[in-house]
């Protein structure tokens, strides 16, 4: 089957002439295609240039068939409806006037008789049936509102699904809906995303890098691999090059210095006069000439060894990437960091948000909370750090703690990344902030930008920085939601630190990967209250 969409010869400059792609080909049909790349590469102006939302610099975007697109952050207006989220509102209130006996000519021309079947499958797939279209969208959840834009445009039926991180606010079982509904899915879907387990169902992988795109076949699993394998090879090549162009830059020194010998020596013989002038002019064009023909040898030899050291430097991305080790928290192995003892509580006029809660943790050890959206694990980790007491019940706080949550309520618009810092850290001087948020890859210049600047992913970096780099470091550090904004480079980084921290964790993520990679023992398993009537 032909494309629905291709990008041909692609290239595009970010307002400050910045090249984010260049001369660029792709193209998308019937298969599950994941587009990653880290933060900053252009992965959403890739998107908005295969909408026609921006024009390229060059090249150009071919479509063929419908593209259905749910984007990162849904924000009904107030007043909305659920018809509006699920992008159909015109179609249903056309039908609803037909119904009503109100429809106009125009309404049974372009009535959609076989819409409200195809929505009501949808909703099922998604986890929502029977949702009213006419229920105020305000009343959604962040995850609901994400999962029926998704059965609107199931219920349209593009022949590209464009999805930008359609996991990221939903919880574990409304993941492996996601999933499902693309298991199923006929048509084309591009995902971008950095869900580990959404990726793995992939039939094949589009990276983003500053050198291009690579395809990969298969799923993220192999994808890692072979990407793993192509960085150690592309590194090897490097090394080898660079080797090969050092050993030619030596032995051509050499030659110069044997060819500076050489004419020394004769004119040194010449001066002595004992031979006839012809035969020292001739020995002399011959010297001339040797000496020219192994200068030409040299300068190719070394031609062709910079020209292999470029195309290896072409194949290796250079990166600052984001390394760094936690300081000791100091915490002793049988201290008691937090306790609930029969924790019950509930917002003035609420159910119950948590009751009956027990559960402790006891030296550097790494607990998840677990549960769908609702349970009452935002509520848990509120109390968790002090935010909030108890209505009923005793919490026992033993250790220093720190909540580094996925909106970085700690960091402030109005200041910069310094100001945040010192305001965080009283006792830090400028030295010490920069410092410490430059080994967060936040360097020179970029230590004094505004908070309100900072995407996502480098919010929570510094929030980090903030946190961790301080004086006294924690030794429970509450995270909620850790890797959602993160790219897998940051990933990995973050799991890395975790792994070596001898403090204690708590954890809230939906992410199975991470939880695993940062060595999570036991989980605290939450389940919705009940709620009468």
């Amino acid at each position: 089957m032909s494309a629905f969409l291709t990008l041909d010869g692609l290239s595009y400059k970010t307002p400050d002439g910045h090249p984010l792609f260049d001369d660029l080909t792709l193209a998308f049909g019937a298969e599950r295609t994941g587009l990653m790349g880290r933060n900053g590469v252009g992965k959403t102006t890739l998107i908005r240039l295969m909408l026609g939302e921006i024009a390229p610099a060059a090249g150009a975007v071919a479509v063929r068939g419908r593209i259905g697109v749910l984007r990162q952050a849904l924000a009904p207006p107030p007043g909305a409806s659920v018809a509006q989220v699920l992008g159909l509102a015109d179609a249903l209130a056309r039908l609803d006037r037909i119904e009503a006996g109100e429809g106009t000519e125009a309404d049974f021309n372009d009535a959609d008789w076989t819409l409200p079947s195809r929505l009501e499958a949808g909703l099922t797939q998604v986890g929502l049936p029977g949702l009213d279209p006419l229920r105020p969208a305000g009343e959604l959840s962040g995850g609901e509102a994400t999962r029926a834009a998704l059965a609107g445009l199931l219920a349209q039926e593009p022949d590209l699904l464009l999805l930008d991180e359609p996991t990221n606010n939903l919880d574990t079982e409304a993941r492996a809906l996601i999933a499902q509904v693309l298991a199923g899915w006929k048509g084309g879907a591009v995902v971008v995303s950095h869900d580990r387990a959404l990726l793995r169902e992939m039939d094949r992988i589009v990276e983003l890098t500053s050198l291009g795109a690579k395809v990969y076949g298969g799923g993220y699993d192999l994808y890692a691999e072979r990407k793993a394998q192509a960085e150690a090879a592309a590194v090897r090549d490097l090394a080898d090059a660079e080797r090969t162009l050092a050993r030619v830059e030596r032995e051509s020194q050499v030659a110069r210095e044997r060819k500076a010998r050489r004419d020394a020596a004769g004119r040194k013989f010449a001066a002595k006069r004992s031979e006839p002038k012809i035969l020292l002019g001739g020995m002399a064009e011959r010297a001339e000439n040797s000496g020219a023909r192994e200068g030409q040898v040299a300068e190719r030899l070394r031609e062709q060894a910079g020209a292999e050291l470029a195309e290896a430097q072409g194949r290796v991305e250079r990166l600052r990437r984001l390394a760094f080790e936690l300081p000791p928290s100091g915490l002793a192995s049988g201290k008691t960091v937090l306790a609930f003892d029969d924790v019950s509580f509930a917002h003035p006029g609420a159910a119950p948000a948590l009751s009956g809660l027990s559960f402790r943790l006891t030296g550097p050890e790494r607990v998840a909370v677990t549960g769908p959206n609702g349970a009452g694990k935002t509520t848990l980790i509120r109390l968790a750090v002090g935010d909030l007491a108890p209505g009923s019940g005793r919490i026992t706080h033993g250790a220093r703690a720190a909540l580094l949550d996925q909106k970085t309520a700690m960091l402030q618009a109005g200041e910069t990344l310094v100001q945040a810092f010192q305001r965080l850290n009283p006792g830090a001087t400028r030295n010490d902030a920069h410092a410490a948020l430059a080994r967060f890859l936040f360097r020179n210049t970029a230590a004094e930008k505004q908070i309100a600047a900072l995407s996502g992913g480098e919010r929570l970096r510094a929030a980090m920085a903030c946190v961790l780099m301080s004086e006294t470091p924690p030794q429970l550090l509450v995270l909620d939601e850790p890797t959602n904004h993160l790219d897998l480079d940051s990933i990995a980084a973050v799991e890395a630190a975790l792994r070596s921290y001898d403090g204690a964790l708590l954890v809230v993520s939906h992410d199975p990967d991470f939880l695993q990679a940062i060595g999570v023992e036991r989980e605290v398993e939450l389940r919705p209250p009940h709620r009468p009537g």
